[in-house]
């Protein structure tokens, strides 16, 4: 995407002036341009992306994009809010975002020494047993880092900041804004999640409290027909954090170069497989977890397993524990 393309000027606008407060880019006062600008108008994506990670519908990377994720946390607010679910933003979708939400969709963040240090990676490789060589799967740089810390897509970030460089403590750069702490919503107190449910035909994950209170969603890589998600109840077995990745032969993967014919264990980091969080179930092999690709969530299908962003595995571990039921639906 041209930044230059944004046709309301707020992006340009924001470059220019020092206060992000003060370039207009809120997500309130904005339902006019939501009805004159077309549904794939970037700037309005953009807000309502930002939008919908606040209240609980996570967008997957913020982009300023359609992206399938993104699609599919807009039809489901939709459905939520008794709205058409086209899983595009109309007047009224971008009404209901916006009616109690008047942040700026955009802030500064200065860029700190805990961010530059590493360790980082190289590279990843593409294949099992290159990433077996490795004795973690960090993140390969600065930008990648920032990006997740903030839910947004790498590429994003990098065209909201130009010519930055983002290993230099002290830079101050744009984001998304959003909850930033590790576990989210939960780490500030939210809810205790006493039911999920895995639609697994919409590749969505909806999480409810007691109440039948939904406390958070989810879009979601779900099996696919070569290697189908489970149906019916399950219930989790155990939650760890940044896991170590068994690799087995007759998962039969796809989207991996030399898959090796015996067993590997693949180190831990950000870029595992599995990313950050694995939330086991009681069905052999299965669980709902991390990815080293967030981009790829809602659209690719997994082996199987439930794959999120890892900003949101990491909330969702937060709010869950043993014992809650995962029910997987057609």
């Amino acid at each position: 995407m041209n930044l230059s393309a944004l046709r309301l000027g707020m992006l340009a606008a924001f470059f220019a002036i020092p206060s992000v407060a003060s370039a207009g880019l809120y997500a309130g006062g904005d339902v006019a341009a939501a009805e004159t600008q077309s549904p794939d108008e970037p700037s309005i994506i953009l807000k309502s992306q930002v939008m919908l990670d606040r209240r609980g519908y996570s967008p997957g990377a913020i982009g300023g994009t359609l992206a399938p994720a993104t699609r599919i946390a807009i039809k489901a607010f939709q459905q939520d809010h008794g709205l058409e679910p086209t899983g595009t933003v109309d007047e009224l979708t971008f009404a209901l975002l916006a009616a109690s939400d008047d942040a700026p969709v955009l802030t500064r963040y200065t860029i700190e020494h805990q961010d530059v240090i590493g360790p980082f990676a190289d590279a990843i490789p593409s294949s099992i047993a290159g990433m077996a060589r490795l004795k973690r799967l960090d993140y390969t740089g600065p930008r990648e880092l920032l990006a997740e810390r903030f839910h947004m897509d790498e590429a994003f970030l990098a065209r909201l900041n130009p010519d930055t460089d983002f290993s230099k403590a002290g830079v101050e750069i744009v984001v998304a804004a959003v909850e930033v702490t590790m576990e989210g919503r939960a780490a500030a107190g939210g809810s205790r999640v006493d039911r999920i449910i895995v639609g697994k035909n919409e590749r969505t994950v909806r999480a409810f409290d007691r109440n039948g209170r939904l406390v958070a969603f989810y879009p979601a890589s779900i099996g696919g027909e070569e290697h189908p998600s489970p149906d019916g109840e399950a219930r989790i077995t155990r939650i760890a954090r940044v896991p170590t990745w068994n690799y087995t032969p007759k998962l039969a993967l796809a989207g991996y170069d030399e898959l090796p014919g015996r067993r590997l264990t693949i180190a831990s980091g950000p870029n595992n497989p599995v990313g950050t969080v694995w939330i086991a179930v009681n069905r052999p092999s299965y669980g709902i977890h991390g990815t080293a690709e967030p981009n790829e969530v809602g659209e690719s299908t997994s082996s199987g397993c439930v794959r999120l962003t890892n900003w949101d595995v990491e909330e969702l571990a937060g709010f869950v524990r043993r014992g809650v039921p995962v029910i997987f639906e057609n």
